[in-house]
């Protein structure tokens, strides 16, 4: 089948689109309010772009409360979402009111970083501290901008639970962390782990 995304008529239950870029890597974003309330989020539109420096990007849809925050204090974190704690990644996700917070809502420890003034989940087995660098509303083709807000932070510190790490590597199989595919479905980065040798010139 071939469909033009200007009229979007694919013929399906539902749109394909986001089940082919898949699995995509969760950001948990972990934000902390000017006043004083605590934030957590997941976005599935989320990733690493830069290792020199380190850069991280989640894209939120529509002004949501975890870009208001990073916006005004500068600072966000991003836990590793992962398969021992799905249901409370899940839990996180419910549309509340600002101010409410969803470490608690979720059961969850929030944990101040050690570099930057923002929360994040004490449970993951892996933690970026992160300073935001810009904000960018991408356009379309006709110019207009897009109703996202891409933020872009640069990594200051990392934490990795010992849990994780096998003879000086951080175990994949161990740290299962969850991806987003298309629809309701969910993949478990750790379910199946292989090794690839890149192929020389």
């Amino acid at each position: 089948m071939f469909y033009p995304t200007d009229t979007n008529a694919h013929g399906m239950a539902h749109d394909p689109f986001k089940a082919i870029v898949a699995p995509r890597p969760i950001g948990w974003i972990g934000t902390k309010g000017r006043d004083g309330s605590f934030n957590l989020s997941p976005y599935s539109f989320f990733n690493i772009v830069a290792d020199r420096p380190k850069l991280v990007m989640f894209a939120s849809s529509g002004r949501k409360h975890s870009l208001k925050n990073a916006e005004e204090t500068g600072v966000f974190t991003a836990s590793l979402a992962s398969r021992h704690i799905v249901e409370k990644v899940n839990a996180s996700s419910a549309p509340v009111d600002y101010g409410i917070d969803e470490f608690e809502l979720a059961g969850l420890t929030a944990r101040m970083g050690r570099l930057v003034d923002a929360p994040y989940v004490a449970e993951a087995h892996a933690v970026l501290e992160c300073r935001m660098t810009q904000v960018i509303q991408p356009r379309g083709i006709d110019g207009d901008p897009a109703d996202t807000y891409m933020v872009f932070g640069q990594v200051v510190g990392i934490h990795i639970s010992e849990a994780i790490i096998r003879d000086g590597r951080i175990d994949m199989a161990l740290s299962r962390p969850i991806g987003r595919m298309g629809y309701l479905d969910y993949a478990d980065g750790g379910a199946e782990v292989f090794q690839l040798v890149r192929p020389g010139a």
